[in-house]
């Protein structure tokens, strides 16, 4: 009780600290004007306080560097696993998820919180119980063997990895807008925020920075969204009654579905469309011909002297141009494809599995309702979020703590839908029909950065903006808010301090899930069980720095898409871990042949599903399979939980019944 007490006094002045912090930059703002030095602010200052609180952290003992020393509070667990969590997927890309495809976003929002009751009913309070430092930890002493811990092991680092790569680029996104790097040089410069918060104390340091981060996250959403939406006439909690500013949406995306000269912008994209068909139809005759002319407008410019700056445009278009045919194919599909999409009329955000034909729309249903169920059964087999509950008090303690946690989630859920209405909103009514000439400064502001965040084309050469002609991706919504809205460029610090608060935590979180289970389940357990506590501690420290190197120069190829690459992990974590975590539990007949085939055949699938299938992939390694029931490859985990499920059953069935020790551990796991 006293750490208790002293722990909610301490946060509590914490909280009234950065709020006033807040307003003080607020008010230098308003004598001053707004300025760069803002967004440096708001991102320097919480990583100081974070690393202070990382270093007051410091610790070089096994059960606190691994679990917290098993002493947190219930709800400080809950905020600290919200924070977690959160990522930077969840702050910055589900805003403009729903933005950009209102009903269909509404599966990560159900996934996501769904996810914690099975998370409270099926695993926590048991993996609590049997109290090991990591996942594979307790798969392996719960089915004595270390093939299965490898397997484990395998599966933790994998979606781990590619969660982790996801928070770094949102990391090098939001470094990009408020300190204006590049965005490599963003990446590593996140890199330091994220080791300051975990190489010196593991997790008892992270835990006590990801209750600051949870503080600072979601003051960052709920005072910009309540700022908006008071401005707007929907009062200071717009959670309640947004429902008004939904109905004008509706309003304006009819007017805009049925106006004349968007019909005419849409057409004109079927135009450019059909011309990049064209292209296609004739290769690889066409490829040759617009290599050729690319080349020879070149060598004019240079022999006529021609402007610099047209003869470097031109540079960098062959230096672009697809290095043959096939590369050709690809990218012109790609072009196709987008002004197809731009060509097609708006989707009302309300309107739920919109489709051209009776097949499609259920195709739509299917992919909503797999992704939902993905999401869930990542959501309870996350190890970075399972390893959290072996840090409270008790067993009870644990299933609180997944309560307290749900409330803290659905704090950010609540609000997120609310601020891309309102930012819908706010497009919709002070951005389209607008001229040209006078086109608002925070559109000219994002159409600089890279990688590409807005396009505004005039298509048609009338000078007014329209729907159509806004191309804008959906990683900036969250980020661009203030300045949508046209709040004080301090709302935007704040906005870009709770975003890497979640992407600091998450990743954190990650990195130590990754490097305690090389050093805890790989090195101690199957290369050098003699090692000593000090020797295992060093060399987890020393292990996450080697993989926070790593995920940062493959987040800086920019290889993929936020919201895809954590979906991807779900999928990932779901097929591998959660019917070996569910059957380890509840049926006493799962063997360890059974959870060796079963781990090996979810992930399997899932992986083949996700090579097979996204285009990435397909164009790196040339071969595409076909979709499955038209399952998009985000939502591979529907095949891989299935299939891990029946595998581990049949072959289980098949083994020899596990002894009477395993039969013991299992009564003793579920025993109250």
């Amino acid at each position: 009780m006293k750490l208790a007490h002293r722990l909610i006094r301490s946060y509590a002045l914490y909280t009234l600290g950065f709020l006033g912090f807040v307003f003080v930059m607020w008010r230098i703002e308003r004598v001053t004007g707004p300025g760069m030095w803002i967004g440096y602010v708001f991102l320097f200052v919480p990583i100081a306080v974070y690393a202070v609180i990382g270093l007051l952290s410091r610790t070089s003992d096994l059960v606190e560097y691994y679990v917290a020393g098993r002493r947190v509070p219930s709800v400080f667990n809950g905020m600290a696993t919200a924070a977690d969590w959160l990522s930077a997927a969840s702050f910055i890309g589900l805003a403009g998820s729903l933005y950009a495809s209102g009903y269909d976003g509404l599966a990560y929002l159900m996934g996501w919180t769904g996810g914690y009751c099975l998370v409270a009913f099926l695993l926590a309070p048991y993996v609590r119980k049997l109290a090991r430092y990591t996942i594979a930890d307790f798969l392996g002493t719960r089915f004595s063997s270390n093939l299965v811990r490898a397997l484990a092991v395998l599966a933790t680092i994998l979606c781990s990895f590619i969660y982790l790569v996801a928070q770094i680029q949102g990391v090098g996104l939001i470094a990009v807008r408020f300190i204006g790097v590049d965005f490599a040089i963003g990446i590593f410069c996140g890199l330091a925020g994220i080791l300051v918060c975990s190489f010196l104390g593991g997790m008892r340091a992270v835990t006590w920075t990801q209750v600051a981060q949870y503080i600072i996250l979601i003051a960052a959403i709920l005072i910009p969204v309540s700022l908006i939406a008071h401005r707007d006439g929907l009062g200071w909690v717009p959670q309640l009654d947004y429902g008004r500013v939904m109905q004008r949406v509706e309003t304006l995306e009819r007017d805009v579905r049925d106006a004349g000269a968007e019909a005419n912008v849409r057409e004109e994209y079927r135009h450019r469309a059909a011309l990049w068909q064209s292209r296609l139809d004739a290769l690889p005759q066409s490829y040759v011909e617009e290599k050729t002319r690319l080349v020879d407008s070149l060598v004019s410019l240079r022999r006529h002297n021609g402007p610099l700056r047209d003869i470097d445009s031109l540079e960098h278009e062959i230096a672009r141009f697809p290095r043959d045919p096939e590369a050709a194919r690809a990218a012109w599909t790609q072009q196709r494809d987008d002004l197809l999409a731009r060509a097609t009329p708006p989707v009302p955000m309300h309107e739920p599995f919109p489709a051209e034909s009776d097949e499609a729309r259920q195709i739509h249903e299917r992919n909503f309702l797999s992704l939902l169920l993905c999401l869930s059964l990542g959501t309870a087999s996350l190890p970075h979020i399972l390893t959290r509950y072996n840090t409270t008090t008790s067993v009870a303690s644990a299933r609180r703590s997944v309560g307290w946690t749900l409330f803290f989630v659905a704090l950010f859920y609540l609000t997120v839908p609310v601020l891309a209405v309102l930012i819908k909103f706010e497009i919709l009514s002070h951005l389209v029909g607008q001229h040209f000439d006078d086109l608002p400064h925070w559109v000219m502001q994002w159409r600089r950065i890279e990688p590409y965040m807005i396009g505004v084309a005039d298509v048609n050469g009338d000078g007014i903006v329209h729907w159509s002609d806004i191309q804008m991706q959906p990683d900036m919504v969250v980020l661009a808010a203030p300045e949508i809205a046209g709040l004080p460029y301090v709302m935007s610090g704040l906005i870009a301090s709770g975003a890497l608060a979640a992407a600091l935590s998450t990743a954190d979180g990650l990195l130590l899930t990754i490097s305690n289970v090389l050093s805890h389940d790989v090195y101690y357990h199957m290369v050098d069980p003699n090692a000593s506590s000090q020797r295992r501690v060093t060399m987890s420290k020393i292990l996450l720095l080697g993989v926070a190197l790593f995920a940062s120069w493959v987040a800086s190829l920019n290889a993929g898409n936020i919201l895809f690459l954590v979906g991807a992990a779900f999928s990932l974590a779901a097929s591998s871990l959660f019917p070996v975590l569910v059957l380890g539990v509840f049926w006493k007949r799962t063997t360890r042949l059974g959870a060796v085939a079963g781990m090996v055949a979810g992930l399997a699938v899932c992986v083949y599903y996700i090579v097979s299938t996204y285009p990435f992939f397909t164009q790196l390694t040339g071969f595409e399979g076909a979709r499955w029931f038209g399952i998009e490859p985000i939502s591979s985990g529907v095949f891989g939980v299935p299939a891990g499920f029946l595998v581990a059953i049949l072959v289980s069935l098949v083994d020899r019944k596990p002894d009477q020790y395993t039969v013991a551990l299992v009564d003793y796991i579920r025993h109250p």
